[in-house]
């Protein structure tokens, strides 16, 4: 990750699980001039400075502010020259409820963090967006779909500006908050697992994976694509059975903006699509575009192609799950 030294980077959002985790593959494997974590949550920030300590990394500042505030994004953007976007209301069902709160800070937010870029030239921004973006039909998934299509449109507005915009898309994060691999743990005490549907598929990254993703794409964009890794998938029974093969189970039906599968591409977007080795992107529809992408690798997929975690063949099976779960645990009880 050379590419990072000596520049300055910002994460919104950054003292998440996402951000903690992007904060420490950038300090092991890269020496930036400025990394700077821009968050709203004061004790979150005083606790990840414990983490890492200014007298280990003297390079990390700890920006208060909120994407929803455009006047702090302008000061907390200036001299910057990469931005990784993670800020974002993400539960569903608190989403739901709070439908305005959402759209402030996923959709307004992420104009902000367009006009603010631009304005201040930084010179590559690359935003996390999810596989609830796809064929939404709650809104978060609604409002993240908005966010993708402002980030990539921004490459419109940024003009003869060398501000570059690109999105990343992938699937559950495994052991992630609100997930539903930490709910099976606790309630594997019970004996007895509820399950929404037994036919549930998913899409499942580990966050180390996702990281290191973003930071691949984060060198190789060029502004306009949207980045998709190819990740397995797995059952919702598969899971159950990792984590306590012999509990009851309870199909409690699925929830209010809930889907049976995921999908990361819609086969309406087959028509933009390419595929690499270890990845998939979507480019954009803009047809002055097509001058970046002319020396790019990749082959068009079929029109008919769609990328949905219940037709995926790459399936992870029980003992795959399992292991992943054990590493889970492992890694939840060195940070303890």
């Amino acid at each position: 990750m050379s590419f990072l030294d000596g520049k300055n980077i910002l994460i919104t959002g950054g003292t998440g699980s996402f951000g903690k985790k992007m904060t420490k593959r950038i300090l092991e494997y890269s020496r930036p001039e400025r990394l700077i974590i821009f968050s709203r949550d004061e004790l979150k920030q005083y606790e990840m400075a414990q983490e890492f300590p200014d007298s280990q990394y003297d390079c990390i500042r700890y920006f208060i502010g909120d994407v929803r505030d455009k006047e702090r994004l302008y000061r907390a953007f200036r001299d910057v020259d990469y931005v990784i976007h993670a800020a974002a209301l993400k539960q569903i069902p608190a989403t739901e409820y709070n439908p305005f709160e959402a759209i402030k800070t996923n959709v307004i937010g992420s104009q902000n963090v367009i006009n603010a870029a631009i304005d201040q030239r930084v010179h590559r921004v690359i935003a996390l967006s999810t596989d609830k973006a796809a064929n939404p039909i709650n809104l978060y998934g609604a409002s993240k779909l908005c966010a993708d299509k402002l980030f990539i449109a921004a490459n419109v507005y940024a003009g003869r500006n060398d501000t570059n915009f690109s999105v990343v898309r992938y699937g559950n994060v495994v052991g992630s908050r609100g997930s539903v691999i930490p709910f099976f743990l606790k309630m594997r005490k019970t004996g007895v697992l509820p399950i929404t549907d037994p036919r549930m598929t998913r899409f499942w990254i580990t966050l180390e994976e996702g990281v290191d993703f973003v930071l691949q794409c984060l060198e190789r964009m060029v502004g306009g694509e949207l980045f998709v890794p190819k990740i397995p998938s797995a059952g919702i029974m598969d899971l159950a059975k990792a984590i306590t093969p012999d509990a009851k189970i309870e199909v409690i039906g699925i929830r209010a903006g809930e889907k049976l599968h995921e999908v990361m591409i819609p086969r309406d977007d087959a028509r933009n699509t390419v595929e690499l080795s270890d990845r998939y992107v979507i480019k954009p529809q803009f047809r002055y575009f097509d001058r970046r992408f002319a020396n790019n690798d990749g082959k068009p997929v079929p029109e008919d192609f769609e990328y949905n975690s219940g037709t995926n063949p790459w399936r992870l099976t029980v003992e795959e799950m399992r292991e992943l779960i054990k590493n889970l645990e492992q890694g939840q009880g060195s940070n303890e």
